[in-house]
């Protein structure tokens, strides 16, 4: 068995972002940041990420990154326009990928819905609101108690904004909301 070794980063000086200093861009970029990396099972899947379609990358960015605040951990543009993007949440190591879809192709989830907790969910949606961001249903506590808020990324991708907190793996919870159908 071949034996895998790292190799240490080399320190370079300082330079300047190579959009401020080439006037023209080479077909294929990737800029890499290295991301807090979770210990990997050896006998047990882990999750590593979610891959979201999108017809356009760098709008996909501007609603993940800049409006979310998703750190960005890598990105291959081609033509100087991005392909795909690797983005770590926030608030912790969960990451989600965008990937150019192909001409054509529908980018139709149902059955799917992406969701990131937030502690101050109710603020978090009206400072998207301020950026002029809609919110489809505003935080709301639901039956099952949590609360959620719902919206839809550029793509049309739907997504959960939610805070759980000490409801989130309590099966009482949905028991008792059940009841509280049942006797409607």
């Amino acid at each position: 068995m071949a034996k895998v070794t790292k190799k240490k980063k080399k320190t370079q000086p300082a330079r300047q972002s190579q959009r401020a200093t080439s006037k023209k861009p080479r077909n294929t970029q990737s800029t890499k940041r290295t991301p807090q990396t979770a210990e990997v099972s050896k006998d047990k899947l882990t999750f590593n990420h979610a891959m979201v379609y999108s017809k356009d990358v760098q709008r996909a960015l501007g609603f993940y990154r800049d409006l979310l605040g998703f750190k960005l951990v890598d990105e291959f543009r081609y033509e100087d326009r991005p392909v795909y993007a690797r983005l770590r949440a926030p608030g912790g190591d969960g990451t989600l990928a965008l990937h150019l879809a192909d001409a054509g192709t529908s980018l139709a989830s149902e059955g799917v819905r992406l969701y990131f907790e937030i502690q101050q969910l109710d603020d978090f949606c009206r400072k998207l609101q301020a950026k002029g961001f809609y919110i489809t249903q505003m935080p709301r506590m639901m039956p099952w108690g949590w609360r959620h808020a719902y919206l839809n990324d550029p793509d049309g991708h739907e997504i959960s904004l939610y805070w759980a907190g000490e409801n989130r793996m309590k099966k009482t919870v949905m028991r008792a909301a059940k009841q509280i159908e049942d006797h409607k």
